[in-house]
């Protein structure tokens, strides 16, 4: 498929384990952007099944120079595969899509022009919608105003899952290597609390086919979720970036958030009966 449309200074990143039945839908949604972004890097991390063969016929669909493949030798989780294809990312612009998920046509178009506008802002999310499987990811979307997240939005919950942020490639900061839960998170409070200027486009431009927790994926391990929450805090304890009795708060915080998680998955077990 050759490219015929402008292309944005953005270099797409998709983490690739076992997703050979998911990784065509994360394709056709790029592939349908009013504004495609510049290049796309697929990075398996190691699969051990037919995703590389998978990955490397899609990418006889397209121009060979629009598709980045990095093949890992060893599973190094999302966030570090994310780190391997953000290494070798060429453009100014670096958004994350995970393989399960998809983007809303207008995705790059909006985001993108959002933040050439804006060069102050360092990161970008936005909201996304759960969609059930073989539901397309199309509604409209109105302009909207962005609003700046600050450093205790964060520090009190994510405010944008993965497949909706861009961030500028040239950020200091990365995923921590070999993080595998809440690695995201981290991320984006290591960029706020170094000063950088953070911002939530409230508009859906994103489509999530699984729960945030509680249900598939690694999601499902709710208690490695909260010991890596509670490790987040720990870290920046440590680096100085919050004080003894911020600490204690939001770590007392994260415990009550991980007993509201388990009184509600304990539901979805009962209803699942």
């Amino acid at each position: 498929m050759s490219l015929t449309r402008n292309l944005a200074a953005v270099s797409v990143v998709i983490p690739c384990y076992r997703c050979a039945h998911t990784i065509e839908r994360a394709m056709a949604s790029l592939a349908a952007q009013t504004l495609r972004p510049a290049e796309v890097i697929l990075v398996d991390d190691a699969s051990g099944d037919d995703t590389r063969e998978v990955l490397k016929k899609i990418s006889q669909q397209f121009d060979k120079a629009w598709i980045k493949l990095v093949f890992l030798d060893k599973n190094v989780g999302a966030g570090s595969a994310r780190n391997a294809g953000w290494a070798q990312a060429s453009q100014p612009y670096v958004a994350f899509l995970d393989a399960d998920d998809a983007w809303h046509f207008r995705k790059i178009e909006i985001q993108y022009n959002y933040m050439v506008a804006m060069p102050d802002v360092v990161l970008c999310g936005h909201g996304f919608r759960m969609l059930k499987q073989g539901v397309l990811p199309c509604w409209d979307v109105a302009p909207c105003d962005a609003f700046t997240v600050n450093k205790w939005d964060m520090l009190m919950s994510n405010r944008f899952v993965t497949p909706s942020a861009m961030i500028k490639r040239d950020v200091k900061h990365r995923f921590i290597e070999q993080q595998r839960y809440m690695e995201d998170h981290m991320l984006w409070l290591r960029v706020v609390c170094s000063g950088e200027r953070v911002v939530k486009l409230p508009v859906a431009l994103a489509a999530i086919y699984k729960d945030s927790f509680g249900v598939t994926g690694l999601s499902s391990h709710i208690l490695l979720m909260e010991r890596s929450d509670l490790g987040n805090y720990r870290r920046l304890y440590r680096d100085g970036c919050i004080n003894a009795a911020q600490f204690v708060i939001l770590v007392t915080y994260s415990l009550l958030k991980y007993v509201r998680r388990l009184i509600i998955y304990a539901g979805y077990l009962r209803w699942k009966k």
